[in-house]
């Protein structure tokens, strides 16, 4: 009841579009499914453990995405990730945003129609 109908249209159109914006990895990685500070123990400048689990098996940008939703580990991140595994030309304009899409309806359903700015801006990047 929290999605406006309006809204929930412009995902199916979305939706019915998906293969001609996301590809399949070449190989699924096992990722730890809500990565993002909040779910960091750090100590110092080291990270000492992961929290709050969801893993799975998926594309590793959607990983990444997760971490530019409620926080990001910085440039410095993106650049040597970038340096070890090359990221889509499209991800930081576009695939980025597409994968956050989903933890934002997550979180919309669990905490509320806060997080309804934030999906409508992110259809509308998106182009719907």
């Amino acid at each position: 009841g929290e999605l406006p109908a309006a809204i929930e249209q412009r995902i199916e159109r979305l939706a019915g579009r998906l293969d001609g914006l996301i590809d399949e990895p070449a190989h699924p990685s096992l990722i730890h499914g809500d990565l993002w500070t909040g779910n960091l123990l750090t100590r110092g400048d080291r990270v000492v453990a992961l929290i709050d689990p969801a893993v799975h098996y998926a594309h590793p940008e959607s990983e990444l995405a997760m971490t530019t939703l409620f926080g990001t580990f910085g440039r410095a991140f993106f650049e040597h990730y970038a340096e070890l595994v090359p990221l889509a030309p499209d991800f930081a304009r576009r695939r980025r945003d597409l994968y956050n899409l989903v933890p934002l309806l997550v979180h919309l359903r669990l905490f509320g129609r806060s997080y309804l700015p934030s999906i409508e801006r992110t259809l509308v990047q998106l182009g719907f």
